[in-house]
């Protein structure tokens, strides 16, 4: 069965004004869908085919550009649409929140160094927050559209939450503010999203 592009779980300005709804519309429909579209097109005729994309990135061929660029495009997107709500901010609670102090001393800790990862990451790219089996968390960026789910990119374990620095994400409302963009980004975080992914994974 072919990838389909998801649905948001908000309109286009519901995030605003920390997201502006011109820049979701773009973000969703041109480049979530060009991704989409392109991921269907690599797995066509391959062994790929039928298998879930958490499947296809673990198991990749980090040499086959097209499946990891739009694979990794299209699993970013989907969950970076639902880590983010109207109703967001705020700080985690229960086991997420013990295991951000944990591994942070923090939230403030775990901020900081989100924030950072996602500043310092050298042009286009993601920073996450993982969790390996065991419920440890951690952070760490990757480039283009790669993830932690992929095979040798960074902190491995799963993905539970992730923010978008490429510069479609934030330019038309930040420019080249994308400090600002990551701040505003706290604003939206949908905890009570990233504890059902935290539970689901640990």
């Amino acid at each position: 069965m072919a990838f389909e592009l998801p649905k948001l779980p908000y309109a286009y300005d519901a995030l605003e004004p920390n997201i502006d709804a011109r820049t979701m519309e773009i973000h969703h429909t041109k480049h979530h869908n060009g991704y989409t579209t392109k991921l269907n097109a690599a797995a066509e005729g391959t062994d790929l085919e039928g298998k879930s994309i958490e499947d296809i990135l673990a198991n990749l061929d980090m040499s086959n550009m097209a499946v990891r660029n739009n694979g990794g495009g299209f699993y970013n997107h989907c969950l970076f649409w639902e880590v983010m709500s109207p109703d967001g901010g705020g700080k985690p609670s229960g086991e997420l929140a013990d295991a951000i102090n944990a591994a942070f001393g923090s939230f403030d800790g775990f901020k900081e160094k989100f924030s950072s990862a996602a500043a310092s990451q050298f042009g286009s790219g993601w920073a996450w927050l993982c969790v390996h089996k065991g419920g440890k968390v951690d952070v760490c960026g990757t480039p283009n559209q790669d993830n932690p789910l992929m095979p040798g990119v960074g902190c491995g374990g799963h993905p539970i939450l992730g923010i978008d620095v490429w510069e479609h994400a934030y330019y038309l409302n930040y420019q080249n503010r994308r400090p600002d963009y990551i701040e505003h980004f706290f604003n939206v975080i949908n905890w009570d999203k990233v504890a059902e992914y935290y539970a689901a994974n640990k």
